[in-house]
Order: C-alpha cells, then sequence, then structure tokens
C-alpha cells in the first residue's frame, strides 16, 4: 500500500484507556524524516507527560529516539539507537534483547502505530510480524513488543489492519489515513486533527 506525506502536524485524544492528548509533528530531513511530539495523560489517578523526537530513514525505518518523561516520580531520559538493521544501543548500552526490531513503539503513542504500517506497506490479505522497541509511559521502561499487522478490508470495503500483541493479549482492528497515519484506536485513541 501507497501512503502519501504526512501533514505538518497530527493529534490525537486519549480515549477510555487514559484521559489525555498527542501532538505531533513531521519534518522532512536529507535522509528521511524527524517526528517530534508531545503526550499528556492521566492513567489510574497519575499524571504523566512525554516528550519524543524520533529520526527515521526515508523506509520509515527508526534511527534514533530521545524520549523524556515527567511524572510525580520525577523526570528520565532515554536515548534509543538503531544501526537500522535490528541492532539497539539504550543510554549507550547494546540491547540484543531488542535485536530484530525496527520501530519504536511509545506506549503513551498513537502516532508510532505508523512506523510498522508505512514501513511494512503491505497488500491486501498481507501479514506481518513487527516486533518492536516498547517504551512504557511514565518510567520509560524498553522492553520488546511482538506484534502483527495484517491489512483486510471491512464491511464497508475500507482497508484496515488487524492488530494483535499477544503479550499483552490485545487485538484490535485499526483505521488509518492515506499518509499512513493513525485514526482510530479503539478503547485508545482516536485522531482529531
Amino acid at each position: 500500500m501507497d501512503f502519501r506525506d504526512p501533514p505538518k502536524t497530527a493529534a490525537w485524544q486519549h480515549i477510555k484507556a487514559r484521559a489525555g492528548f498527542e501532538v505531533v509533528y513531521f519534518r522532512t530531513t536529507g535522509e528521511g524524516w524527524r517526528i517530534q511530539g508531545c503526550t499528556t495523560a492521566v492513567e489510574d489517578g497519575s499524571t504523566w507527560i512525554v516528550d519524543y523526537e524520533l529520526e527515521l530513514d526515508s523506509a520509515w525505518v527508526t534511527r534514533s529516539a530521545h524520549i523524556s518523561g515527567r511524572s510525580a516520580a520525577g523526570r528520565v531520559t532515554r536515548s534509543i539507537i538503531s544501526s537500522g538493521e535490528g541492532h539497539w544501543l539504550v543510554d549507550g548500552v547494546v540491547a540484543s534483547e531488542l535485536d530484530g526490531c525496527l520501530d519504536i513503539d511509545l506506549e503513551s503513542s498513537a502516532m508510532t502505530n505508523a512506523l510498522p504500517v508505512r514501513r511494512l506497506s503491505l497488500a491486501e490479505g498481507e501479514r506481518a510480524e513487527a516486533p518492536a522497541v516498547y517504551v512504557r509511559a511514565g518510567e520509560l521502561a524498553v522492553d520488546r513488543l511482538n506484534q502483527s499487522y495484517e491489512l483486510v478490508r471491512d464491511k464497508t470495503g475500507r482497508k484496515r489492519y488487524e492488530y494483535s500483541a499477544p503479550s499483552f493479549g490485545f487485538e484490535a482492528r485499526l483505521a488509518y489515513d492515506s499518509s499512513g497515519l493513525l485514526h482510530d484506536y479503539p478503547g485508545i485513541a482516536i485522531r482529531v486533527t
């Protein structure tokens, strides 16, 4: 599936799982894309803010992520650097448990679900595994998240992605726009601009 370039900015409102908002800015670079975003939320009575800057190559493979989180517990930062071939450094330390991941998935962000969808560019009926470097909101703990995407058509004929994250026992049908940005993430977020 071919995608058009993303807009200069996009925003999502968190729903059900948490209350909050995410705002993102997209900029082209000589080698790909720079994505800067901020998300704020109240979840289970706790508040947090996550600021991030992602560098992607022209194929939407994550090259680096610089993340800063704030909560009542204080401030924490993470620097996550990729070889572009599935090897990672987290705060300067080799993280071999992340080998094979090509994407960053921020728990706080609806936008990061665009990364594997754009990178994979699936054909209808095609399914692919897309393990990601998963960064939790709040404490910014880093783990591996095994997940998959399958491009399908819904009852009205619109293209959707069947998403699965087995470690969370989570499955959803996700709607994206023509630029590959998430429009509707049931129970998590909806695009507002």
